[in-house]
């Protein structure tokens, strides 16, 4: 479940919610929340009230730094520079220089230094 419709719902079964658990959360009735996961198109205060609801953020993420993203959240490694080449593991013999993302898993995400 890519779409972020999707993701929604995914969230929503994983914290052990019911549509109906909506409305005491975020103040939208079930038929509202059902209509919000099967067509869609809320409007953006809508989505960010969702997303807190379900203790999640919306958010822009540059495409170039999706890969990085990702590794930080399954808890991949990735080099110094960035980029965003995923290492599943660390071989013995690689040098000092590569960056354990549970280190500083944010680092450079969003291209900052």
């Amino acid at each position: 479940m890519n779409t972020l419709l999707g993701q929604l719902k995914s969230r929503r079964i994983e914290l052990g919610l019911k549509q109906h658990d909506m409305l005491l959360r975020i103040g939208i009735s079930r038929q509202q929340y059902q209509q919000l996961e099967s067509r869609g198109n809320p409007r953006l205060d809508t989505l960010e009230l969702v997303a807190k609801g379900l203790k999640s953020r919306v958010m822009l993420i540059p495409e170039e730094r999706l890969g990085t993203v990702h590794a930080v959240l399954e808890g991949s490694h990735v080099d110094d520079t960035g980029a965003d080449r995923i290492r599943q593991s660390p071989s013995a013999n690689e040098s000092n220089d590569r960056h354990v993302l549970s280190d500083d898993p944010w680092r450079n995400v969003l291209g900052e230094d």
